[in-house]
């Protein structure tokens, strides 16, 4: 879901240095303005859309993104500290989920599932990029302080050393057995007792992406694998992902937990989870990510309306 783009990133304009002034001094052009990584709402009409405003003119002290033009419009993200507010818990907790529809600015789990197309690629990479320049104050080269350029996507240091934005490689994989059960696991960090999801890892250094899926899927559960085949990709800026979604098949069926990483794991037939779905005693990612796609391609239908599904 989170793919899915009308924007034109417009990159050829970005050296150009008056841009970003040009733009705020415009009173056409869109700006949104994040707190940490939410983004402000609209929710008039019952329907969520994102907020958008002119810009003011304290924005020229603001860390700002020229993002693109969509439909002859030119989008600006302008960036400010975070809310005195608590994290969000994820997106399958039901009273943290009713936390996050009360905010004049939700996070891009919250929204993922009702922004319309138009709004949901302007609020993927706004996020990404919140993400990048809250972490980057330092040259990691020289140690001196950075200063974004290049229309908010290069940080550059007095040294003119260049750092860009960061993006890291994860797999995330639906594993079946012979009898084309789905392994589905917990892993320690869920915050959800019932959530259950597919396997997921980062690569390494020097790592191709099937053999990062191998390597993963022995390391959490101990099992090898055959079969691995590619299925589709996702970025995941949450803070700096890409998810890039694999199929793997297991002649093995006994599961080694490594206990750091996975609380506990299990196989399903359709007909399992099925009624366990329905009956609230599993829950699986909502429809917003690639784990949803992975488990749901396997099931070969639209599983029953999960939390984080309807915001």
């Amino acid at each position: 879901m989170l793919s899915h783009s009308l924007l034109d990133r417009d990159g050829l304009r970005r050296s150009d240095p008056r841009l970003v002034p040009d733009l705020l001094a415009d009173p056409s052009t869109k700006v949104l303005h994040l707190r940490g990584e939410r983004m402000p709402v609209d929710t008039a009409d019952g329907a969520v859309r994102l907020r958008f405003r002119a810009p003011e003119p304290d924005d020229a002290g603001r860390k700002a993104t020229y993002l693109g033009r969509q439909d002859g419009a030119s989008y600006l993200a302008v960036f400010d500290q975070p809310e005195d507010q608590p994290a969000d818990r994820g997106s399958t907790d039901p009273a943290d989920l009713q936390r996050q529809r009360d905010r004049s600015h939700r996070s891009l789990r919250s929204l993922a599932a009702v922004l319309p197309v138009d709004d949901l690629g302007i609020a993927t990479v706004s996020v990404a990029m919140a993400n990048w320049i809250a972490g980057q104050h330092f040259c990691p080269r020289c140690g001196q302080p950075v200063e974004l350029g290049q229309a908010g996507w290069v940080m550059v240091c007095a040294s003119a050393h260049q750092q860009f934005p960061r993006t890291d490689a994860a797999v995330i994989m639906s594993v079946t057995d012979p009898d084309d059960r789905l392994l589905l696991a917990q892993g320690t960090r869920f915050a959800v007792p019932t959530g259950l999801s597919v396997l997921a890892g980062f690569l390494e250094p020097g790592e191709s992406m099937e053999a990062a899926v191998a390597r993963e899927v022995m390391e959490e559960v101990g099992l090898g694998i055959e079969q691995v085949e590619y299925v589709g990709n996702q970025p995941w800026p949450m803070p700096a992902s890409l998810m890039i979604g694999y199929t793997a098949r297991t002649a093995d069926t006994e599961l080694r937990l490594d206990p750091e990483e996975i609380r506990h794991a299990r196989w399903f037939t359709r007909e399992q989870l099925s009624t366990d779905l329905e009956t609230g005693t599993v829950t699986v990612p909502p429809r917003l990510s690639i784990a949803r796609h992975l488990i749901e391609r396997w099931f070969g239908a639209e599983l029953p309306s999960q939390p984080g599904d309807q915001w």
